[in-house]
């Protein structure tokens, strides 16, 4: 998924596409030596929306938002500024009650869910240092929000929900995202035994319109309903998927885009007996992928790919473990019919140690762009949970995570390339404690699986950011656990890097005027 946030000087942000071009061709003297010296400036400006958490009136949710320190203002930037998520408005009933009495309670209703959505739920007030709310039952609500000056780079924040009873038993996590226009989810279903539903949330002042498209292994799947669909302005709606058509289909990749306006897209799945969680969108469509953080102990895994292009995909398949590289017996590739879903089902691949999934293509003058998740479950029987883990861009400069307890989190780093040398801080606890430091490095085609240090003297829940020191890329995911009646309820965050700067060319301009 492409990073949206917002330049504090979006003009020289176009200004560096124009440049970046022209440089292609300009002679000596000109553009090329102005590019040549561009810089790199945090953001002024992030945007983060966050889906309903549940429908369960047995809901416990934890919300919890960071920003990382020593990241600075730009120069004409709000040295502080804001980092605030607020809840979304409700959505309407289009029909015009004609009961006068009626009228006034939905205008009175609306009126102070307005007023509620003007007040900041969570808000961070100082980098480094994360905070905390909760909220309790299926009224727990979907947020939107801005940050602002030295807050808004590398924002981020994570809803963590849990449900140990009933058919939606489990531990839900999902980290609240950036607003887009284009959004890949393989490992979709409309089975029976599933109850997938699509939530898009919409930051913005105006009404957007979204497309989701469908496709199985014969192709795309008939869908008369889901084209179309309005969000409201800074509200959320979720739509269950096997509302969308007839089909019955286990394993599907939806794609959804938007034809005006921009949303969060995070599909939220339930399968009967077998637990739920939140599927974040895949990284864009590439011809290598990776998708890093397989539990030690998983005893089922399976992987979903889909090839978007005109062209058929053939990727090598490769598990990078504790300490090498190896393809899976039998499994060792796959082919991805053009325009239809593909799974393979990897079983306990990792056999008591760490990994990550790695694919790439079989002829390298072959590379056909595609997109992938795992589907990854703990434990046997009644005792089951799964989590997905999306393919995900690397960590790039940094990345972080939020909603760290004192037990149960395992930070998961892969390397598909060379060493790398990573630094992982944890931060403050949201009611006190002191960060720290620790450094790794991952040898290449391998992954190291980290139980992070709490911070001294923790109070509450911490965040972890990870910056690549040097070599790479690293791709990372951070595991939580938090065990309950012998079942093992997890979820699982990828952790691609925060986007928090944007390069910026040189030149003779003061763009320090310029506003967003």
């Amino acid at each position: 998924m492409k990073s949206t946030h917002l330049s504090l000087i979006a003009g020289a942000v176009a200004l560096a596409a124009i440049t970046g071009f022209a440089s292609l061709n300009a002679p000596e003297g000109t553009a090329a030596e102005e590019t040549a010296t561009a810089s790199r400036l945090p953001v002024e400006r992030s945007s983060l929306v966050c889906p309903a958490p549940s429908t369960s009136d047995l809901a416990e949710t934890t919300y919890t938002s960071f920003t990382p320190p020593g990241t600075g203002a730009g120069k004409g930037q709000d040295a502080k500024g804001t980092a605030e998520l607020k809840p979304a408005l409700p959505v309407l009933d289009d029909e015009a009650e004609t009961d006068p009495k009626k009228a006034k309670k939905a205008e009175e209703a609306a009126k102070k869910a307005r007023a509620e959505a003007d007040k900041p739920f969570l808000a961070v007030r100082e980098p480094g240092k994360p905070v905390l709310a909760e909220a309790d039952g299926a009224d727990a609500p979907a947020l939107v929000g801005t940050a602002t000056g030295s807050l808004a780079p590398g924002w981020a924040a994570q809803q963590t929900t849990t449900v140990t009873v009933g058919g939606s038993r489990g531990l839900l996590g999902v980290r609240c995202t950036a607003p887009d226009t284009d959004f890949w989810f393989p490992g979709a279903s409309t089975a029976r035994s599933r109850q997938d539903y699509l939530h898009l949330t919409n930051p913005d002042d105006s009404a957007a319109v979204a497309d989701i498209e469908l496709f199985g292994a014969k192709g795309a799947v008939t869908s008369e309903v889901g084209d179309g669909i309005t969000v409201p302005a800074r509200s959320s709606v979720a739509l269950l998927l096997s509302t969308l058509t007839d089909e019955s289909a286990d394993d599907l990749t939806a794609h959804v885009t938007t034809r005006s306006g921009r949303v969060g897209a995070v599909l939220l799945t339930a399968d009967d007996g077998s637990g739920t969680d939140w599927l974040t969108a895949a990284a864009d469509p590439s011809s290598s992928l990776v998708m890093p953080g397989i539990p030690a102990d998983a005893t089922s895994v399976q992987l979903v790919a889909y090839a978007p292009g005109e062209n058929d995909a053939d990727v090598k398949v490769q598990l990078m473990g504790k300490n090498t590289t190896f393809a899976p017996a039998g499994n060792d590739t796959l082919h991805i019919k053009s325009g239809m879903t593909a799974t393979i089902d990897l079983k306990d691949i990792t056999r008591g140690e760490p990994g990550s999934l790695r694919l790439t293509p079989v002829e390298k003058n072959r590379a056909t762009p595609i997109v992938a998740a795992l589907r990854v479950v703990r434990g046997t029987g009644a005792k089951q949970e799964y989590a997905y883990i999306p393919a995900t861009g690397p960590v790039g400069d940094r990345a972080s995570v939020t909603d760290n307890r004192a037990k149960g989190s395992t930070l998961s780093l892969a390397a598909p390339g060379a060493d790398a040398e990573v630094k992982v801080t944890t931060s403050a606890g949201t009611g006190g404690g002191e960060a720290a430091v620790e450094t790794y490095t991952v040898k290449a085609g391998t992954t190291m699986a980290v139980t992070p240090k709490p911070p001294a003297g923790l109070k509450g829940a911490y965040a972890l950011t990870v910056e690549t020191v040097s070599g790479g890329p690293v791709h990372a995911s951070r595991a939580l656990v938090l065990p309950k009646d012998g079942v093992q309820m997890f979820t699982v965050q990828t952790l691609p890097d925060d986007g928090g700067t944007v390069v910026v060319p040189s030149s003779r301009q003061d763009l320090s005027v310029l506003d967003d």
